[in-house]
Parts: C-alpha cells; structure tokens; sequence
C-alpha cells in the first residue's frame, strides 16, 4: 500500500516540474514576441466566484454526509447511501451557483 502512494507522489512530483517548466518557457516565449502581461490574466474567474463556488460545494457535500448518517441511524438506508446523498447535495450545490452567478453582475 505504501509503494503505491509513493509511486503517486514521485508521478506527481515529476509531472509538476514538467508543467510548470513547460507553462514558463511558454510564457517567455509569448513575452518574446512582444505581447504584455496581462494576456495571462484574461478570461480567468475572479476569486470571489470561485470561493462561492467551492464553499457551497463544500457546505453541501458535508450536509449530505450529514443527512445520510441521520438516514443510517434510523434504519432508512445503508451505507451506500452516503454516496449518492453526497453526489446529490454536491449536485444541487453547483445547480444553486450556476444561478447564482447568472444573477451576479459582471
């Protein structure tokens, strides 16, 4: 079980380097030709979205852990269940913020 996660690792490590090497000399590349900085930085989400995001997915996958864990106590489901409360939540959360951000000026 060990030699697997540090087989992950090692990948994980190697590819890192690997992409941030390549991001850099591509980004040189671009610099080269005369284009400015903030090329980089078009078309990316502001933070603020993306913590909205990742706090209602976080706040519902935990409520569907919740949920399920009242449904096992009581006998309703099994523990199966858990996966589908959590992918259900986690659905419903990112149905929410997809309405959301429509709503939210830009």
């Amino acid at each position: 079980m060990e030699s697997i996660f540090v087989t992950l690792i090692i990948f994980g490590f190697v590819f890192g380097v690997i992409y941030i090497n390549n991001r850099r000399k591509e980004r040189m590349s671009l610099l080269d030709k005369g284009l400015d900085g903030d090329f980089f930085e078009k078309g990316k989400t502001p933070q603020k979205i993306l913590n909205l995001k990742y706090g209602l997915l976080a706040i519902a996958l935990g409520g569907g852990i919740l949920i399920a864990r009242i449904f096992e106590f009581y006998g309703i489901m099994k523990e199966e269940g858990y996966f589908a409360m959590i992918f259900l939540f986690g659905g419903i959360s990112l149905v929410i913020y997809y309405f959301l951000e429509k709503k939210m000026p830009k």
